[in-house]
């Protein structure tokens, strides 16, 4: 072709795409009216790990589902969203995260979380998409879960570590977890005699996933750095998938890097952490090789898919720590996005969720996408009970700054 009808046939190309309809890139304007917070049946009261279940409400008549938090933590965070539009979801998580003195603490963070949920829930029900698909769309055709200490149907009590890894492996899960010599709370635990039978257990736990089977297991931060590496030193030949929690949270910063120097096992942390800068360090570094971040824990799936970029960018793993079902449901649609290493977390196996009916999708020890819109789940609010409304927009001493170009600085 030469140069003169090229250019023809591009300006016939231009001229023709001027005349096509144009696409309506705004999405419907509307208002949140209302926030709700309700507790579900018998609900867990552990901080970090509530339950709790949020509905974000319209003036469109579209409402979001989340799940976290408790009233306190959820109202000062909720009272900046009444009137705004939920479809401007970054910049409602960074005013709810900077508008006030101090910076959210991983309470508040969970809490700002479980809106980030219900707020994502109203995208995806306005577009008629699936999270996953409003992300970019599933890289995997299914969830690999695993399932701690054999919580499964068909385990009895009593059975051995080796029939429950046995039966967990049979009933389609990709590993199976366990605690490290599990004891009773508010009993003495002696590290050095655990240590021991930690090893005896670990070695049920491999003969009973068999050769090539997957297990793992979580030190939760009970041993001291030494004992903690005589500990994954023991079980290195067993093979283990990876360790979680081997030293104390509060020591990460400096515990995890000297681990990592010193042990060759897997090492999975951060259930207990926040946002991306708790990860951050660890990752680049290569201290850990499993993220243990989860919903809405670390500030919702906004957050989530910043955490995922940093530990695709250094090749690192993520395996979510259990959550509720409704965030449960939620890490399927923001990490079935992600193209690393993921395993997730299963126990609801033969658990009752009448106050969610259309949640989860899980077969054969495997979590499924579904092509539901929003985060896909549907309420039975006769199951739940109010604990939390919020109406009014709550400045409460809030001071929000602005950039020249309208985005948020802090406070």
């Amino acid at each position: 072709m030469n140069r003169r009808l090229f250019l023809r046939s591009m300006a016939a190309g231009v001229y023709g795409l001027a005349r096509l309809p144009l696409l309506q890139a705004a999405l419907p304007k509307m208002k949140i009216t209302r926030v709700r917070a309700y507790a579900p049946p018998n609900p867990n009261p552990l901080f970090n790990q509530a339950d709790t279940v949020v509905t974000i409400e319209t003036d469109a008549g579209i409402t979001g589902v989340g799940e976290g938090g408790f009233p306190d933590a959820l109202k000062p965070c909720a009272g900046r969203l009444i009137g705004q539009d939920p479809q401007h979801i970054e910049r409602l998580w960074q005013d709810m995260s900077r508008s006030f003195f101090y910076p959210p603490g991983r309470e508040k963070e969970h809490a700002l979380g479980a809106l980030d949920l219900a707020l994502w829930d109203i995208k995806g029900k306005v577009l008629k998409l699936p999270i996953h698909e409003v992300l970019g769309g599933m890289v995997r055709n299914y969830c690999e879960c695993y399932n701690t200490a054999g919580s499964i149907s068909g385990i009895k009590p009593g059975m051995s570590v080796k029939e429950r890894a046995a039966a967990t492996i049979a009933a389609g899960y990709r590993a199976f977890r366990m605690g490290a010599a599990d004891t009773p709370a508010n009993t003495t635990f002696n590290t050095h005699q655990k240590l021991n039978q930690l090893y005896d257990e670990c070695v049920q736990a491999r003969e009973g996933v068999g050769k090539d089977g997957d297990w793992c297991v979580d030190f939760h931060q009970r041993f001291d750095l030494s004992d903690a590496i005589r500990g994954c030193d023991l079980i290195e030949p067993l093979a283990p998938y990876f360790v979680e929690d081997p030293v104390r949270a509060e020591a990460f910063g400096e515990d995890f890097p000297r681990l990592r120097r010193l042990v060759k096992v897997p090492i999975a942390a951060g259930e207990e952490w926040g946002n991306r800068w708790d990860f951050n360090a660890l990752v680049e570094n290569h201290d850990i090789d499993y993220v243990r971040a989860t919903l809405p824990n670390v500030g919702g799936i906004t957050e989530m898919m910043k955490i995922a970029a940093i530990c695709e960018t250094h090749f690192v793993g993520i395996v979510p720590h259990f959550t509720g079902p409704i965030a449960t449901a939620a890490l399927v649609h923001s990490l079935g996005t992600f193209s690393g290493p993921l395993l997730m977390e299963y126990n609801f196996e033969g658990r009752e969720l009448p106050h969610v009916p259309v949640c989860l999708d899980f077969k054969n020890g495997k979590l499924y996408p579904n092509d539901r819109s929003g985060l896909g789940v549907e309420l039975d609010m006769s199951k739940l009970t109010t604990i939390l409304e919020v109406t009014k927009y709550d400045t409460n001493r809030a001071q929000t700054y602005f950039r020249p170009d309208g985005s948020i600085t802090n406070w």
